[in-house]
């Protein structure tokens, strides 16, 4: 597969194209961000079948064709480009004046396709699904999901090995088509017995299998877990609204699930999520990663405060490049949580040898306990702590300040 990145057509009306099942399905699976060689974990369909599919899309429109020389419709541009050639040299002239006339009608369709507004993702895929379960069920307008970040923190600076992942985008099923979902578990399959349930997840195909994602029964899960069909979409769908903690650890046993972003964003807000998994799980994370779990209001209580306990474990252990990043990018209001915390020699000489220029830092650092005599001292020494007598007195009233500054 190709590191063709598929995206929707927005001059196309998707609910117009005659769209299969499986062409619905794999559209429901597209945010423009994820790649080609990304989507057979998503959908389950294997690559040569993923790559026809997308091919039919793109020649029906529904697709933007990629300029890569490796998107679906140039390789197959490219593996016939000799014998097009050929036969448009044989070509009699009535073909061609045929192909001419078609040029305006071709044009015209263009027009019409741009003159109507572009349709939700997902009221195309309501419309593309095509499954005779959900037809009767479609919801046709869309719900843009709620950004998933916590905005109580500033953005890390640079992202290095292990850096905060849960940033990027994450490919999410549009709340109608999980609506569509809930609605066929709760409506016919639910009903049906456990023993039933469990032998239907390990054979069926979507939508059944995503429907089937909303069992709370953790023989089900693991069954749809066992079924080989199931994808990043179906881990996501488990993460979010499974409430049983055995379902979830079979689910988080594979580690390619485990290391998802949004499953990972789903299982901190899942109220059900246990403690020691979520210590597994974050044990080794940045300091900053804890923090905005800390901070953030989506996280359920007993979450935020194991995190809160995991960043004061990880602050006395963990880099200290960390503990400054970790101090500068929140202007010191990580250190709210981190009373009583002292800092090493390497991390005292980091945050020495700056020049601070925010006067929120500076209070906090100031009204942190354990900061370092050295740190208060070259505060003590900054141009804004000079000119601003209030922040020079909040670090002279420091235990940690230097004698002569408590004198002055």
């Amino acid at each position: 597969m190709s590191d063709w990145t598929p995206k929707l057509n927005p001059a196309v009306d998707l609910r117009r194209l005659p769209l299969n099942a499986e062409e619905g399905f794999v559209l429901s699976r597209l945010d423009g961000h994820t790649r080609e060689k990304d989507l057979p974990a998503l959908t389950g369909f294997p690559p040569d079948k993923l790559r026809d599919i997308l091919t039919r899309l793109v020649s029906q429109g529904a697709l933007l064709p990629g300029t890569e020389a490796t998107s679906p419709a140039n390789t197959v541009l490219g593996a016939n480009a000799a014998s097009a050639m050929s036969a448009a040299g044989s070509m009699k002239p009535h073909a061609s004046a045929s192909t001419a006339r078609l040029e305006p009608t071709q044009h015209a369709s263009a027009m019409s396709a741009a003159a109507h507004p572009s349709v939700s993702t997902a009221s195309a895929v309501s419309s593309g699904i095509g499954s005779e379960t959900l037809a009767t069920d479609a919801v046709a307008h869309g719900r843009a999901e709620p950004a998933l970040d916590a905005s109580d923190t500033e953005p890390l600076p640079e992202a290095g090995d292990g850096a905060d992942d849960e940033a990027g985008p994450v490919d999410e099923v549009p709340e109608a088509i999980q609506g569509d979902y809930r609605k066929l578990f709760e409506t016919r399959l639910h009903a049906l017995p456990e023993d039933q349930r469990v032998a239907l997840a390990h054979g069926a195909e979507d939508p059944e299998l995503s429907a089937l994602c909303f069992d709370p029964v953790p023989a089900v899960i693991k069954a749809v877990l066992e079924n080989s069909r199931v994808g990043l979409a179906h881990a996501r769908l488990i993460a979010r609204h499974h409430r049983n903690p055995v379902g979830l650890e079979a689910m988080v046993a594979r580690a390619a699930f485990a290391s998802d972003t949004g499953v990972r964003r789903f299982l901190v807000r899942n109220p059900q999520l246990p403690a020691a998994l979520f210590r597994r799980l974050w044990a080794m994370r940045r300091l900053m990663e804890h923090h905005k779990l800390t901070v953030d209001r989506d996280v359920p209580e007993q979450t935020r405060r194991t995190a809160r306990e995991l960043l004061r474990q990880r602050f006395s252990t963990g880099p200290s490049e960390e503990k400054v990043e970790l101090i500068l990018n929140t202007e010191g209001r990580a250190l709210g949580a981190l009373v009583g915390m002292p800092v090493d020699g390497k991390t005292t000489s980091l945050l020495c040898g700056r020049t601070y220029r925010s006067p929120m830092l500076i209070q906090n650092i100031a009204r942190w306990s354990a900061a370092p005599p050295a740190l208060i001292a070259h505060l003590l020494k900054q141009e804004l702590v000079r000119r601003q007598p209030p922040l020079r007195m909040m670090l002279a009233r420091h235990p940690n300040a230097p004698a002569d500054a408590k004198r002055a």
